[in-house]
């Protein structure tokens, strides 16, 4: 199907889902219930006593791209909306992917942030795709892996999962890529002896209060590099640079990771998130890193420096 046919295609209820939707996580609820997450968190971090301790504070960022291309819900004609979010199908998910791609790396770019950016394989298809602007990036960025069709691998049977982590792996070598880093689609944590197999050395691992948490830990041959936070636009830049001391003081890992889609639908929308959110915590990440109480890794890098420090005679 050619790209204006489908375009004309798009649903009117689903523009109209999407757009509910976007208001509805400006809403008053939402913004609650991100203050009451914040609060939670500022305090279970203040409070817990720490699985690990590391020679300073590590900061760590993940972004998941869970389409990365309008192409892709082109090639998959609508069949694959349900495994992406509800309310959106895979094509308007893609849109704004490529549109907030493009303002994010710009944006780690220009404050020489590196960062893991979890890839849907099959974007592998596509031209002119994300994975060929990383390549060319100014900053040496980890390229991850995020499933090939954002299947939940929970779901999946152990042959259902080989075959998604093989067309990855096909995939990626196309372009000389090999992702040693994994976020699994939808948190959907399964089948860990088949990521051992394709030798991936790192995964995030489930997100949510209970499990929120500032370590990484090994799990039979690889490393659970554990979320810490997850960002959407309702957070304060402010809590992110207290929580960030809280990582510094007690010399742990903080883990923060959000969708592309997450800050907007729109180039304006998501740039001013940008703005106001990611500027100021990214300034202030430097200066704490400039004074040497920080270090700025991605999942891949983290997971070596564990490695090498839990190598290395006591």
């Amino acid at each position: 199907m050619s790209l204006p046919l489908y375009i004309d295609k798009i649903n009117v209820a689903e523009k109209v889902n999407a757009t509910r939707v976007s208001k509805m996580s400006r809403g008053t609820i939402n913004e609650y219930v991100s203050l009451f997450s914040q609060l939670y968190h500022f305090l279970a971090y203040s409070i817990k006593k720490p699985k690990m301790q590391l020679e300073k504070g590590m900061f760590i960022i993940s972004v998941d791209v869970d389409v990365g291309s309008r192409e892709l819900g082109v090639i998959n004609e609508g069949k694959n909306d349900e495994n992406i979010v509800k309310h959106m199908s895979e094509y308007r998910v893609g849109a704004i992917d490529e549109v907030a791609f493009n303002l994010f790396l710009e944006t780690f770019n220009d404050f020489e942030i590196p960062v893991t950016f979890a890839v849907r394989g099959q974007l592998t298809e596509v031209n002119n795709s994300i994975l060929e602007s990383l390549l060319k990036s100014s900053v040496e960025h980890d390229i991850g892996a995020h499933g090939y069709s954002h299947r939940e691998f929970s779901n999946l049977t152990r042959n259902e999962a080989e075959t998604e982590l093989n067309l990855i792996s096909k995939g990626m070598k196309k372009f000389g890529i090999i992702p040693r880093s994994f976020v699994f689609p939808r948190g959907g944590l399964a089948h860990l002896d088949l990521l051992e197999r394709y030798r991936y050395k790192c995964y995030r691992g489930v997100g949510d209060f209970m499990n929120d948490c500032m370590c990484i830990e090994k799990q039979g041959r690889l490393y659970n590099v554990h979320p810490s936070l997850y960002l959407d636009r309702s957070i304060s830049s402010m809590f992110l640079t207290k929580i960030l001391d809280v990582a510094i003081a007690k010399k742990l890992p903080l883990h923060i990771w959000f969708h592309l889609w997450n800050f907007g639908e729109t180039e304006g929308s998501i740039h001013k998130t940008i703005n106001k959110i990611f500027f100021p915590l990214l300034k202030y990440v430097k200066k704490k890193e400039r004074s040497g109480l920080l270090d700025v890794e991605t999942m891949l890098s983290a997971t070596n420096q564990v490695k090498e420090l839990s190598d290395s005679p006591s």
